[in-house]
């Protein structure tokens, strides 16, 4: 089940989205041109090494410099390959524009790499002694698609469902959409725990923390509107031409 849009129209240019899309695809490029030593230098100093942090006596006989958090906010911007990157904003181009403009770009920008770093604990806490570095902007746009669930629960999803090699297109409500893919990672996820043949390279917590943090947090970001009152009789006239509420 692949997504291909919504049917929520944006009535503002998402600056925020386009700018984290453009330094995602920057960077991506700036990986491409580095050899396999240097790439794999970059992840770990700057992907999410749950180790390096629970195990701090590894980290230090490793070798790893003191960088603070500065993981935790670079680890989203870092892919591993064309698939990785294309998926992730490929998602966030569907459901990113619609939450911004419920922000605006400085909250959005804000709250999207809040929801990373809370993605990213959330791996550490799952996988305490893993030495695999986390990388990618999924559990940031994990945190998208949580406050695009409360936000839009009306909104429907176009989805191409592939059957035989026939491409069916469906229109599924976004809260079946979302409910469908938080299930799949918790369940993947749980496997994970269970077994680490199941995990497969990928971080699941991370997407489970980051799309309960979206899901959380998303009422401190959305700019509330004024309130509306009715006019009074006394208000009635040529003032109601430019007062913006509502008549009774």
């Amino acid at each position: 089940m692949f997504p291909l849009r919504d049917n929520v129209p944006s009535r503002t240019v998402p600056l925020a989205m386009w700018a984290i899309m453009g330094l995602t695809i920057t960077v991506f490029f700036m990986q491409l041109r580095l050899s396999e030593s240097q790439l794999t230098r970059v992840v770990y100093l700057f992907g999410v090494v749950p180790r390096r942090y629970t195990v701090p006596t590894w980290a230090e006989k490793i070798g790893f410099p003191g960088m603070g958090l500065i993981p935790f906010l670079t680890m989203t911007f870092l892919h591993g390959g064309w698939l990785h990157i294309i998926s992730n904003l490929w998602t966030l181009w569907i459901f990113g524009d619609n939450v911004e403009e419920r922000m605006g770009p400085a909250r959005f920008l804000v709250f999207y790499l809040t929801c990373g770093i809370v993605a990213a604990v959330t791996h550490i806490v799952a996988n305490p002694t893993s030495a695999v570095p986390a990388i990618g902007a999924s559990g940031a746009i994990a945190g998208v698609l949580g406050a695009y669930f409360f936000l839009f629960p009306r909104a429907r999803i176009i989805c191409l469902i592939p059957v035989f090699f026939f491409p069916f297109f469906v229109e599924i409500p976004a809260v079946i959409f979302l409910l469908f893919w938080f299930f799949s990672q918790f369940f993947s996820g749980a496997l994970c725990l269970l077994s680490a043949q199941q995990c497969s390279g990928i971080a699941w917590w991370a997407h489970i923390g980051g799309f309960v943090a979206g899901a959380l947090l998303y009422p401190l970001f959305v700019i509330r509107k004024p309130a509306r009152r009715s006019l009074f009789p006394d208000e009635y006239g040529v003032e109601g031409a430019w007062h913006r509420v509502y008549y009774r």
